[in-house]
């Protein structure tokens, strides 16, 4: 993932800081408990395809 990209990603929802998961390939909100998917190296960004937390999912930077 292009570093320059991590930067200026935002959640599409709260506009807070993501956290990625490189090996998930995914980028957590916390504040939303809302996991975007990385498909094709391209972030989906859509509350839709976003899969939901479970309250006992730890969420590490």
């Amino acid at each position: 993932m292009d570093s320059r990209l991590l930067e200026i990603l935002v959640c599409p929802i709260c506009k807070g800081p993501l956290v990625y998961r490189r090996a998930q390939a995914e980028f957590i909100c916390k504040a939303d408990r809302l996991a975007f998917p990385i498909r094709d190296d391209i972030p989906v960004m859509l509350e839709e395809e976003a899969r939901k937390l479970p309250p006992e999912e730890e969420v590490n930077e």
